[in-house]
């Protein structure tokens, strides 16, 4: 079993943000070809605290490497307050030939960063030849300090700013720490949800909402919004925008915006396209009237396995990671 520890994953994939853009590219258009399997995501939640969720993603990602496995992921937003990260993952990848797991990877960054790199390529797949005015971002965690790493790598055109939180000292903390990721930007705090709307016309969503709580009557007309947290979202706004999801069956479940707006309109009809269609070309999105367009990605766990096998096979390369000899039973023959 090879063992590959967080600093290890940090640094095998630094400053590699264009290379992963690539891998979460590729995997959709796999997944698009019907070359993946693909289970439901299984949700583990605690009677009484309804934030809490530890969440299985298992899947198999086919092509010239093929990889299979599983992440198991825990998102505890109080561990906030007590210094911790909200979010915490392992990745354990499994041999094709024989089925014995053999690498157990710490998957927080990888989960970050493939949400950021498919944050990128929707916002490449919607945006155009457009150039937005900026970027705005709805919460200040993790994933949207890799929203940020990876719009400054995709969009380095990118020169304004702004941010907006429930809690204004974790955001001007937020931009302190991370404005370095997009140099020379200019940065604005916002006091309001509606002002950080106003202010760009593409906007990343990425907080722990458990239900709905904003329309987009606020952004300006066709903007792009990445709705990475997929709870952010009434279902009015979802049913007034253009809609693009990774994969419908997914993130139609577990009570996202997308879900609500099915079982209020009994049907999927208001989802437009799937990104790995539109990468592929053979769906276009077609905006119309200045409506938003949203960007819903559930988050598939083929990413995941996308990424952790770079990362292995890179340990592999350089010798890097933890060799535990004696994890498995002897052979019996």
């Amino acid at each position: 079993m090879l063992i590959i520890k967080h600093g290890e994953v940090a640094g095998m994939l630094a400053g590699r943000e264009k290379e992963v853009i690539d891998l979460v590219d590729e995997a959709y258009r796999r997944h698009d070809e019907g070359r993946t399997v693909l289970p439901h995501s299984v949700f583990l939640r605690f009677p009484d605290r309804p934030r809490d969720r530890i969440i299985g993603l298992p899947g198999y990602l086919g092509g010239d490497a093929e990889v299979a496995g599983m992440k198991w992921i825990s998102s505890f937003p109080g561990n906030v307050a007590a210094g911790l990260q909200r979010a915490s993952a392992a990745v354990l990848l499994n041999s094709l030939e024989t089925g014995h797991p053999e690498a157990l990877i710490e998957g927080s960054l990888i989960s970050a960063r493939r949400t950021a790199a498919s944050a990128a390529l929707g916002a490449r797949m919607l945006l155009g030849d457009r150039r937005p005015s900026g970027i705005t971002l709805i919460g200040t965690g993790v994933i949207n300090r890799e929203v940020l790493r990876f719009l400054a790598a995709e969009r380095p055109e990118l020169d304004s700013l702004a941010v907006y939180d429930t809690d204004m000292e974790r955001a001007k903390r937020f931009t302190a720490d991370h404005a370095r990721l997009l140099p020379g930007a200019k940065i604005r705090h916002c006091t309001t949800l509606d002002e950080a709307l106003a202010a760009h016309d593409l906007v990343s969503f990425a907080t722990t909402a458990a239900t709905p709580y904003t329309g987009l009557e606020a952004c300006p007309p066709g903007t792009v919004v990445l709705h990475l947290s997929l709870r952010d979202l009434t279902v009015p706004a979802v049913l007034g925008a253009h809609n693009i999801v990774d994969d419908p069956d997914h993130v139609c479940r577990e009570q996202t915006s997308l879900h609500l707006a099915e079982q209020e309109t009994g049907g999927r009809d208001f989802i437009d396209a799937s990104i790995g269609a539109l990468l592929r070309g053979t769906a276009r999105p077609a905006p119309e009237n200045g409506k938003p367009l949203v960007y819903s990605p559930f988050g598939l766990g083929v990413l995941d396995l996308a990424l952790a096998r770079f990362v292995r096979d890179e340990a592999r390369r350089c010798g890097t990671g933890t060799r535990i000899d004696g994890f498995l039973p002897a052979p019996t023959i």
